[in-house]
């Protein structure tokens, strides 16, 4: 049995620019086609715009306000909010909030760098 408690889980810095915890993936868990990892970005932070080749992601806001683009088209997102992103769709997501923006983070496959392909050169000011 595999259980996962998040204050136990040490973060990484994924390709994007959002400090990440990995929950259950193939790294640490039983789960092959999947992965679940909980993502901070600070008041004022953003990612980098990206996309993914193969998987698709569902983030599901747990804490804060931001801003979400998808494909160029814009979104206000908040605690609450569960966000679809198909393979291919170029997508940055922005705390806009006075507090650290939390979401659930749902890839299928499972997260990997490799699949992760920034389309711009820096994280926006």
């Amino acid at each position: 049995m595999d259980v996962k408690n998040l204050d136990a889980i040490a973060p990484f810095i994924t390709k994007d620019g959002s400090e990440t915890r990995e929950l259950l993936a193939c790294r640490n868990s039983a789960i092959r086609n999947q992965s679940l990892a909980e993502a901070r970005l600070p008041v004022g932070a953003s990612t980098q715009e990206h996309f993914h080749l193969k998987a698709e992601e569902i983030y599901y806001i747990t804490q804060g306000t931001g801003r979400i683009r998808i494909e160029g088209e814009w979104r206000e997102v908040r605690a609450g909010d569960a966000i679809a992103i198909p393979p291919g769709q170029k997508h940055k997501l922005w705390n806009t909030g006075n507090e650290t923006l939390r979401l659930l983070c749902c890839c299928a496959p499972a997260y990997e760098h490799d699949d992760t392909i920034l389309t711009e050169s820096s994280i926006d000011p």
